[in-house]
């Protein structure tokens, strides 16, 4: 007979590492959904990130964005490279640093925000509907507080 041994590493590890995944398995399963829903709007999710930052907290610099996005600077790059081709956003001098520029979205680029975002938002109300008001409090506040640990 052939048992098979489930290997353990403690309780709070073994706990920790199995909340892990499913945090990790659900975020894959909603970015997966919302990536297909951009998608069908001919942007990456990459390009999205990018105006939703620009037009929720006006014009920034390519740091700033990064950091915002969760992004590598060479990613980034590209992908403002592509928006200001396709007319989404512009460069602006940097008054304060005149090496430096700032990201500007474009009316092009707020239509497509103004387009796609009322639906991203009730992707979202969708993917929670399983939680109600107090769980999704919850939630928030213990990722949030595990985030800040960090």
């Amino acid at each position: 007979m052939n048992i098979k041994s489930v290997k353990t590493y403690g309780t709070k590890a073994d706990s920790s590492m199995k909340t892990w995944m499913q945090i990790f398995r659900t975020y894959n399963k909603i970015r997966a959904k919302e990536s297909l829903y951009i998608q069908s709007h001919n942007l990456t999710m990459n390009q999205f990130q990018v105006l939703e930052v620009l037009y929720h907290r006006g014009n920034l610099n390519v740091g700033s964005i990064t950091k915002l996005t969760m992004s590598t600077p060479g990613n980034i790059t590209v992908v403002v490279k592509n928006l200001k081709r396709d007319g989404f956003i512009v460069s602006i001098a940097d008054e304060k640093d005149k090496r430096a520029s700032i990201l500007s979205i474009t009316s092009k680029g707020k239509d497509v925000i103004e387009t796609l975002f009322p639906q991203h938002a009730k992707n979202f109300e969708e993917y929670f509907k399983i939680l109600n008001k107090e769980e999704t409090e919850t939630l928030y506040a213990l990722l949030n507080k595990l985030q800040k640990a960090q």
